[in-house]
């Protein structure tokens, strides 16, 4: 009695030739049923640069309907040597030999289908592989002893992923430029050291006396995203940002709020006229004291992206 080829959407076929990676034997499998054992898994295979095991159920697995059949399924291993967004999709074959035909059953997914075995997905295989009733009855156990065996093909993957994360107050995210006797700083601007947040580099540009039209009218205050130019075709850096020059007398701070999509074409972002030179050099405001001005950009949010192999 053989099973119906058809179905569950189980192709069956016979062929001559054994399975290309696994044999797995099976001897007395009468008393390994009676142990009461719900599955059985046999040591670790190779096949095609990754590790399997073949998981048996002599009873069936009937927390799949596998009641009344052989239960046996695929199983990766060894898979915490794998990239964190591993995935292998694979062809693969399971087998039973005709010990009195010296042929091999050969049980696949009837519409050939790969199968994806990922973090959430590591095994694969049927439920009903084979009825007991045909089992013992046409061959496939002999002298209480019987051979499963696998093939595995696994298909070439060469996805990548890309993760973009909105990384919200990030660590290390104020930039501070201290500058030092302002009253004699002559240089047309001045720049804070470099400061990575998120995974972006960042500087603070200060013109103590103005840049362009608000030249000797009013401070500029400029955030810089640095090596815009290796950025690849098209990607951006948000940010949400204060631009700050500090009150050292009180908290009463001069400040904007900036959003900004930073890129190849767009660097830096900030405000030419960000406070009046009177207003700055007003003693009396605590902009500037002992001749020191402190100037900040505090990033509270920005886009980081990660590629993933």
């Amino acid at each position: 009695m053989e099973d119906n080829p058809k179905k569950l959407g189980i192709r069956r076929i016979t062929r001559d030739f054994p399975p290309a990676h696994f044999l797995f034997k099976v001897e007395a499998f009468s008393l390994l049923a009676k142990t009461g054992v719900e599955k059985y898994e046999s040591d670790a295979f190779e096949a095609s640069g990754y590790k399997w095991r073949l998981s048996l159920y002599p009873n069936g697995d009937n927390k799949s309907n596998g009641n009344g059949f052989i239960s046996l399924y695929l199983v990766i291993e060894e898979t915490e040597n794998l990239p964190l967004t591993w995935e292998v999709n694979v062809s693969f074959r399971l087998f039973v030999l005709d010990q009195i035909r010296d042929k091999y059953l050969t049980i696949e997914d009837g519409d050939g289908a790969v199968k994806r075995f990922h973090w959430m997905k590591t095994e694969w295989g049927f439920a009903q592989l084979i009825s007991l009733d045909s089992f013992n009855e046409n061959g496939y156990l002999v002298g209480d002893c019987c051979i499963f065996g696998a093939e595995v093909f696994p298909l070439a993957r060469n996805c990548k992923w890309e993760c973009l994360s909105m990384v919200k107050q990030p660590e290390d995210n104020t930039i501070i430029l201290k500058m030092d006797h302002f009253s004699k700083l002559d240089r047309k601007y001045y720049e804070s050291s470099v400061h990575t947040i998120g995974d972006s580099k960042w500087k603070l540009t200060v013109y103590p006396k103005g840049n362009v039209k608000f030249k000797g009218k009013a401070l500029s205050v400029f955030l810089e995203l640095l090596e815009a130019n290796k950025l690849p075709p098209k990607r951006k850096v948000y940010a949400e940002y204060k631009l700050r020059v500090r009150n050292q007398m009180n908290d009463n701070h001069m400040e904007f709020s900036v959003e900004r999509w930073f890129s190849a074409t767009s660097v830096n972002w900030g405000y030419p006229q960000f406070m009046t030179l009177k207003v700055l050099h007003d003693p009396s405001k605590g902009y500037i004291v002992c001749d020191s001005l402190i100037v900040e950009a505090e990033i509270n949010l920005v886009s980081q992206v990660k590629r993933l192999s």
